[in-house]
This record gives structure tokens, C-alpha cells and sequence, in this order.
């Protein structure tokens, strides 16, 4: 959920890190152990956890802590930590629920060792999410401590930001659930034999947007042509003189080697008739919790707009 639908706020970057060292990225992992497991998504291939050969984390008894320095302190962090403050970093926001299915192969008692342990570490936060219906969540993010870590650590790519803190507590649930539509998506493009590089989120791209309008000068600045070279150099369009910009990005290599992008928007039952609209037209593959399907697909309906909204 984009927080405003044609968002591009030049002061919305919230703690998305820098990048120092290179390191090969296969789905923001740690060397030891790389990649996520698949979630299960209504309608969208549901998977057992633990079927992937990506998410294999070493063995706890073989997992040694490896000492991180930040400035003259050394914090002690095994490999399987690492890789889940990088998976933590990466999507911002990521739900206990989701993390232990997912990140852990369904071993609840191991994550909640691990997490324990970056709590204390200083490494973690942890919050209560709320969502739609008032239910309540656990929610972890990275402290900013955790996302230089991660960083100094190698635990991602260069070309890959890390994100810490909460930073609109009123969205942590919606911005956790990115995590799941991830790992759904990621299902499907590494069934297709592809792979994913990176992960964009709508802080990001909001910021690079931004960073183009701010260095030009003059009242043609945001001119319909020049928000049209803006919006294309960042592979999006211009809407009604907006450019909408999507939750989630994910930039992957197909089997043939060729670099795509996958923008995707998780819409929400408050989500007002003409923001969906725009993000339709935006031609964002749209998604939502299994509840508020049919009602943003009656909004699309009324509006005459032919698209699809798969359930998450």
C-alpha cells in the first residue's frame, strides 16, 4: 500500500541504508544459507514449507557464532542469524508467523531461540501489529544497529537496500505481509527456472524518483514530458500527470538470462475507488488478503477497468 497513491515524497526514504561491500546476491541471503522458502498463498500455488532446497539453514550444533565488529565492539551472530536480519532488513517488516513458516521450515523453537538472541543483542526490534480486522501480530524490524550489521556483514548485495525501524506503525501489518506475496511470486518465477536479484520496496523507488525531479530546475520540471522520461527510466508510467508507484518490485533473470521486473501492489479494503484504479492502470499485478477480494473487485467492476486481483 503505497501510503499515498501517486506518492513521490522527496522526505520518504526512512532508513534505507547505504551499500559498501559486493557480494553475489541470491535472494538476500547469507553465503551458508541463501534463499527463502515458499509461503503458502491462497490461489497463488501453495507449497509445504521445507520443500525448497533454498532454505536450508545449517544445523544449530554446526552453527557457530562468528564474531561482527562495529567500531571496536564485536557482536556474535551465527550464519542462520545473519540471514534473518538480511531477510528482515530487506522486506522492512516481517511477521513471527510468517518468518517461522517460511524463513524456518515450520521450527518455531529455533526461531524464537534466535530472535531472542538478536533482541538482546540489540540487533532486533519487535513490535504488536494490528491489522484490519483488530487482529494482533508479532512484527519484527531490523534497529539500525542490526541494518549496519547485516551491511558490514556482506549478508546482502551492494545493489540491495536495508531497511530498519518501524516506520509507520499503523502499516506494519500491510508492509509485513509483503514478505508472503514475495515468496508466492518468487515460487512461480524459480518455477519458470528463473531467479530473483533483488527487492525493491515503494520506499525506495519513491526516493530515486524524487532524487530526478529535485536536480531539475525551472517550471517545466514536472511537465507531462519530463514526468514521462522520469517515469520510464524507472520502468513505471504516468497516470493523470502521477506516477503511481508499486509496493514491492522484484528484479529477476528468467532462464534465459534476461533481466525482468515484477511490480506488484497489495491492496486493502480502504483503499479508495480511484487509488485502485490508478494503480490498475498503473499496470501493477494486483493482489489482497482473501477478504477483501471481492469488494476491491467490485470497485474495479463499477469503474469498468479489466484487472485481475489474486487473493493472498
Amino acid at each position: 500500500m503505497s501510503r499515498n497513491p501517486y506518492s513521490i515524497d522527496p522526505y520518504d526514504e526512512r532508513g534505507t541504508s547505504g551499500h559498501r561491500r559486493k557480494r553475489a546476491l541470491d535472494s538476500q541471503a547469507p553465503a551458508k544459507a541463501r534463499s527463502h522458502e515458499p509461503a503458502e498463498i491462497a490461489e497463488e500455488s501453495p507449497r509445504t514449507a521445507g520443500r525448497s532446497e533454498r532454505c536450508q539453514r545449517l544445523p544449530e550444533e554446526l552453527d557457530s557464532p562468528l564474531a561482527h565488529y562495529i567500531g571496536d565492539r564485536a557482536y556474535l551472530v551465527r550464519d542462520s542469524e545473519l540471514r534473518t536480519i538480511a531477510e528482515i532488513g530487506t522486506f522492512r517488516i516481517v511477521a513471527a508467523c510468517d518468518l517461522s513458516r517460511v524463513g524456518y521450515g515450520g521450527d518455531t523453537s529455533r526461531m524464537e531461540r534466535e530472535i531472542r538472541r538478536l533482541k538482546q543483542t540489540g540487533l532486533l526490534s519487535e513490535m504488536q501489529g494490528r491489522g484490519d480486522r483488530n487482529e494482533t501480530s508479532r512484527l519484527f524490524a531490523l534497529t539500525k544497529l542490526g541494518a549496519r550489521l547485516v551491511r558490514k556483514a556482506g549478508g546482502v548485495s551492494d545493489e540491495q537496500a536495508i531497511h530498519h525501524g518501524f516506520a509507520k506503525p499503523r502499516e506494519a501489518r500491510h508492509d509485513a505481509d509483503l514478505y508472503r506475496l514475495y515468496q508466492a511470486q518468487v515460487e512461480q518465477i524459480e518455477s519458470a527456472g528463473g531467479h530473483p536479484t533483488r527487492v525493491v520496496l515503494d520506499y525506495e523507488l519513491k526516493r530515486n524518483l524524487n532524487r530526478d525531479i529535485e536536480a531539475l530546475h525551472g517550471e517545466g520540471r514536472r511537465s507531462p514530458e519530463v514526468l514521462e522520461q522520469i517515469a520510464q527510466r524507472h520502468g513505471l508510467s504516468v497516470v493523470h500527470g502521477k506516477i503511481p508507484v508499486p509496493d514491492l518490485r522484484i528484479e529477476y533473470h528468467t532462464a534465459e538470462m534476461e533481466r525482468k521486473r515484477l511490480d506488484l501492489e497489495l491492496a486493502t479494503r480502504n483503499y479508495r475507488p480511484r487509488a485502485l484504479a490508478e494503480k490498475a492502470r498503473a499496470g501493477f499485478s494486483l493482489h489482497a488478503r482473501r477478504e477483501d477480494v471481492s469488494r476491491l473487485r467490485r470497485v474495479l467492476d463499477e469503474r469498468e477497468i479489466k484487472a485481475t486481483i489474486l487473493s493472498l
